[in-house]
């Protein structure tokens, strides 16, 4: 268990690091490009993944209050494969999810009261007037965006000839990075994880 709890905890401090570093020195919507594929651009996420929300604050609260669910369910989950010293790939993955959904949760719980706004400012860390937001209502921060391919679509593309095509344009964190890795060792392992189910 040792193990889990120092993926846990290096996952839980690189990724808060980054976003309270990217909160601290950059405007909602800046960009840093470090390679023509690799660009550290600055969103927040008020809501699930891709940006997508609903039923405004109420939903937020519920989106929050799943997502603390979902972390217990998960930690429990670890605990008990650790009991039955399921194979230590398949734990790890299931920390990597745990501990990127509690990355992303500190966000919604606290960002909101710990910082200020960033729009065309750079936000102030625990702001004299309090934080953008109450408690559970945080957004979350982005900051890598990939643009592997970013090119203009020949004329002969069915639908969509002529349109700029992106890939990969989703942007996000430590955190959601974490949690992709983790599901793919989750789906590696599933045989293992899965083997009296």
């Amino acid at each position: 268990m040792k193990r889990n709890l120092l993926i846990i905890a290096l996952v839980l401090i690189v990724d808060q690091v980054i976003k309270i570093w990217v909160k601290t020195n950059m405007m909602l919507g800046e960009d840093i490009r470090v390679f023509d594929w690799f660009i550290i651009h600055f969103t927040e996420n008020p809501g699930m993944a891709f940006g997508l929300s609903w039923g405004g604050d109420v939903g937020k609260y519920i989106l929050t209050s799943f997502r603390m669910i979902a972390a217990v369910l998960i930690f429990i989950w670890l605990l008990k494969l650790v009991k039955e010293e399921v194979k230590t790939a398949a734990q790890i993955a299931i920390a990597l999810i745990f501990a990127g959904a509690v990355g992303n949760l500190i966000d919604s719980l606290f960002y909101g009261l710990i910082f200020d706004h960033s729009y065309h400012q750079v936000a102030g860390f625990f702001p004299e007037g309090g934080g953008y937001a109450p408690m559970m209502l945080g957004k979350v921060v982005d900051m890598f965006y990939f643009p592997l391919i970013d090119t203009i679509l020949p004329e002969w593309v069915p639908f969509y000839g002529g349109e700029q095509f992106v890939f990969f344009r989703p942007v996000f964190n430590f955190a959601d990075a974490a949690i992709s890795v983790g599901v793919g060792l989750l789906i590696i392992y599933q045989k293992h994880i899965f083997k009296d189910r």
